[in-house]
């Protein structure tokens, strides 16, 4: 079941079974990592459900809190189905750029394919925020360089500090 809240015309939030929640407090993992979740493509919300699913089984991480989901239009190219966005935040061992390839495994594993940019996906794993570091490489930059202009990454992010 899924309480929904429209906040605009085209902004929804949703609140689901493990969306926007706090899991653990403590984790014995070493860095705290911040993922935007998203996808367009498919039964988003249930896709959402598996990926959480999935984070709690896998030993390399620990789900920490999950925000609540966003429904909001694309940006970029437009002409697609609206968007489905949430939060997660986890702890890991793992360091950035080894952390990155596990989440590109884990968007393959659940069917992204790769066209274009901003095209339609299943499943977008992005690094908002990995502790307190900042990493400028070609493949990766932390902070993500467009998280404060995004309300896909704005509103879920203030859920979580709720």
């Amino acid at each position: 079941m899924y309480l929904k809240r429209k906040l605009s015309d085209s902004l929804t939030t949703i609140k689901g079974l493990h969306f926007g929640i706090t899991c653990k407090e403590k984790s014995s993992h070493r860095y705290s990592v911040t993922v935007g979740i998203g996808g367009n493509v498919g039964d988003v919300k249930r896709r959402f459900e598996h990926l959480f699913n999935y984070l709690r089984r896998d030993k390399r991480v620990e789900l920490l809190k999950t925000s609540l989901i966003l429904k909001n239009p694309p940006f970029g190219f437009v002409d697609q189905d609206d968007f489905f966005n949430s939060i997660i935040v986890l702890k890991t061992s793992m360091q950035p750029i080894l952390f990155l390839n596990y989440l590109m495994r884990l968007e393959k594993k659940f069917a992204r394919k790769r066209s274009f940019a901003n095209a339609p996906r299943t499943l977008d794993l992005d690094i908002i925020f990995f502790d307190n570091r900042v990493v400028r490489k070609p493949k990766l930059q932390i902070p993500h360089p467009q998280w404060f202009k995004r309300e896909s990454v704005l509103i879920p992010l203030m859920d979580l500090n709720r």
